[in-house]
């Protein structure tokens, strides 16, 4: 019986490890896959952190599959753990907040494809329906994208307080609407569009404009304002 020998990170020249690769050369020279091993830390007995990080982003599909897995499924992964999935997932929060934070660098939405883009990646790939809503300044640009509700394989279950209760304590002046459907096919439902029409008509009444609803499918979107349905 022959063993193969695996090369651990420690045992590595200098020059190729993540880490020290980081300190010398800084974080846009590093790979997606030194990137995530550096925050995953340790591999398992088999594996090096470089070769958990690799199957983790090939099983996930890559960046965009992390952001949508939740933090219980990432924790399924062997070698992960829920110690490790909320590492990744912590930095991926971060990564949002700080491209949000700063007021120069916010996305401008000025046309449905600019909405369906900041989102697509992500959730065209959910298995429930997310009903999320983009917030935006009076210049149209994003403040935040925040969660409203999860449902099941074909509805959402949205209510107008829980729609409205940060775009009031953030100062919102318009919301963009958006949810997605896991069959990958965005035509919008009656009862889709009736939902539209309530929360338009609370937002009203609250002095926050309802811009547009758009239905998310796989790699296709549907915007009921560009349809006319509200």
């Amino acid at each position: 019986m022959s063993l193969e020998y695996r090369l651990t990170i420690k045992e590595m020249p200098a020059e190729l490890r993540p880490r020290e690769r980081l300190a010398r050369d800084g974080p846009g020279a590093l790979s997606e896959q030194e990137l995530l091993a550096i925050l995953l830390r340790t591999g398992t007995r088999t594996e090096t952190a470089l070769d958990l990080a690799a199957r983790v982003l090939t099983e996930q599909g890559h960046l965009h599959g992390l952001v949508g897995v939740t933090m219980e499924e990432l924790s399924q992964t062997p070698g992960i753990g829920l110690a490790k999935a909320a590492q990744i997932k912590a930095a991926i929060e971060l990564g949002k907040r700080v491209a949000m934070a700063d007021p120069e660098s916010r996305p401008v939405i000025k046309n449905p494809g600019d909405a369906s883009r900041l989102v697509m990646g992500e959730m065209r790939h959910l298995d429930r329906e997310h009903f999320r809503v983009i917030l935006l300044n009076t210049k149209n640009h994003v403040l935040s994208i925040e969660d409203v509700s999860i449902g099941s394989l074909s509805t959402s279950i949205v209510h107008p307080r829980e729609v409205f209760k940060n775009p009031i304590r953030k100062s919102a002046a318009a919301l963009i609407l958006l949810h997605n459907h896991p069959s990958g096919d965005p035509t919008p439902s009656r009862e889709d569009i009736e939902v539209t029409k309530r929360l338009e008509e609370a937002g009203r009444l609250l002095g926050i404009e309802i811009l547009d609803h758009l239905i998310i499918g796989d790699n296709r979107f549907c915007s009921l304002k560009e349809q006319g349905l509200f």
